[in-house]
């Protein structure tokens, strides 16, 4: 009975060794299939955010083209003109040129070639145009129809106080006027 006593014990502790290699096996291939389905949604994330990045440039290069025929034709830019029609006609195509430059910097800023205190140097500089600034108070009824939350209304509101910033500024070194934004 010792004898078999001790078969038994030999039999059970190698199915209890193979029973903890064929889980060691199965749990790396588990872990193996997860990192796999990890790097697949990955790849996926990349992709969806090319895709998106090219659509945002082929907007961007629309906008411009039908910007730059509201420019050229006077009988277009009624199409979207919404300025004030007290404001003579060659100013509001320079409206719609100073659009086309903010629009430009908006975009460049979301798809992450400039962050948000170089977007606030650029549009410092922008607003030393008087033209710049005219177009910027002109379209405050367009950007007040933005929904609050949205990016491109969180940029507006932080023009809006470097406006106020360098209409307050005490100073003619107008490149130190602010305080960046750090989020």
């Amino acid at each position: 009975m010792a004898t078999r006593k001790n078969i038994t014990g030999r039999f059970g502790s190698a199915a209890t060794g193979a029973l903890v290699a064929t889980a060691g096996l199965t749990l790396a291939a588990h872990r193996r299939r997860l990192e796999k389905a990890r790097l697949h949604e990955r790849r996926l994330e990349l992709e969806e955010l090319a895709i998106r990045r090219e659509s945002l440039a082929h907007q961007q290069r629309m906008h411009w083209e039908l910007l730059t025929r509201a420019i050229d034709d006077p009988s277009l830019a009624e199409v979207i003109d919404t300025y004030d029609k007290d404001i003579p006609a060659a100013r509001r195509r320079q409206f719609f040129y100073a659009n086309a430059w903010y629009v430009n910097l908006y975009h460049v800023y979301r798809a992450g070639l400039l962050d948000r205190e170089e977007l606030y140097a650029a549009l410092r500089e922008f607003f030393q145009s008087p033209v710049f600034r005219e177009y910027w108070e002109a379209s405050r009824h367009m950007r007040a129809s933005l929904s609050e939350t949205s990016e491109e209304a969180r940029v507006g509101r932080m023009a809006d106080g470097l406006v106020q910033d360098l209409d307050e500024a005490d100073t003619d070194e107008w490149w130190v006027v602010g305080t960046p934004p750090t989020d």
